[in-house]
């Protein structure tokens, strides 16, 4: 039986983590994107325990995904082990790496916002290009993990809402694209997960430094935004949650546009095709307390 084979970017933790585990107990051979050989070893532990008597493997790839020679060697990778096993080409490719930065847009530095957007749109464009030719050779499928933020904005969150507005648009875009070389897309949308990124979130936040012109305007922010994030990590799903979702997405007979992931995620949704603009900023300020 043809074993398929797929590529996770950002697989050390969370939500890449839990895929790359979920699809190999399934039968997948799994190429675990991770930028610390640690995280690489840890995982294929972890996959060793969790798949049990699967067909599947994990295999960690080294790939920063800012580092165009590590996109391309990926990329290289692929074609070997396509090549080594007569698939023909990539069945799945999980853009999932990803990095939140927040606070008031007025104090981003450039250098930030360029982060944000080298890491959550730049590079996850840079490796779907460089994937598209084995993507179109197995008639595979691209998921894009963006997040609830990529269809509704909150303040102090900009830039990483920013950058899953653009992924939303990239991946419609692509959606349509690619319909005539058989290659399906998905934008995978959660609200609230338990991951890692909650802390790296907090501690991004953290930096930043209310000028003492401006504590009059911002001066609460640094406090609500650490509940904000506090009680969003609190009430998030499991990591795993997304991850079947996205393995549903993967073996589904056609791909949905689009797969909203949890119940705050759904119900903010909700509120925001209800609400007038400026009523939902007044129910917004209010639960951010500012």
């Amino acid at each position: 039986m043809r074993v398929p084979l797929a590529l996770i970017t950002g697989a050390s933790t969370g939500i890449g983590r839990a895929t790359a585990l979920r699809l190999v107990a399934s039968g997948w051979t799994v190429l675990a994107g991770v930028r610390d050989p640690e995280a690489g070893e840890r995982l294929m532990a972890d996959a060793g325990t969790t798949a049990g008597g699967a067909s599947g493997r994990l295999l960690p790839l080294a790939l920063e995904v800012t580092d165009a020679a590590q996109v391309a060697a990926a990329a290289e990778r692929v074609a070997r082990e396509s090549e080594a096993s007569s698939r023909g080409g990539l069945d799945a490719l999980v853009n999932n790496a990803g990095i939140g930065i927040g606070g008031p847009l007025e104090l981003i530095s450039a250098e930030d916002l360029r982060k944000q957007f080298d890491v959550n749109v730049f590079a996850q464009v840079a490796v779907t290009q460089a994937l598209l030719p084995a993507l179109r050779r197995a008639g595979g499928r691209i998921v894009f993990v963006s997040s609830i933020g990529g269809r509704v904005a909150m303040a102090f969150t900009a830039p990483y809402a920013a950058s899953k507005h653009a992924i939303e648009a990239f991946g419609d875009a692509l959606r349509v694209e690619l319909r005539s070389s058989g290659v399906q897309v998905a934008l995978v949308e959660p609200g609230s997960v338990a991951t890692p990124i909650w802390d790296k979130s907090r501690a991004e936040a953290d930096r930043v430094v209310i000028p003492p012109e401006l504590q009059d305007a911002y001066g609460r922010i640094p406090a609500a935004m650490d509940k904000v994030l506090k009680d969003t990590a609190r009430r998030g799903v499991p990591p795993e949650q997304v991850a079947a979702t996205i393995e549903r997405a993967l073996t589904a007979p056609r791909m949905r546009a689009r797969y909203v992931v949890g119940r705050d995620a759904k119900a903010m949704l909700l509120v925001r095709r209800l609400l007038p603009d400026l009523v939902f900023d007044k129910v917004a300020r209010r639960a951010l307390g500012v």
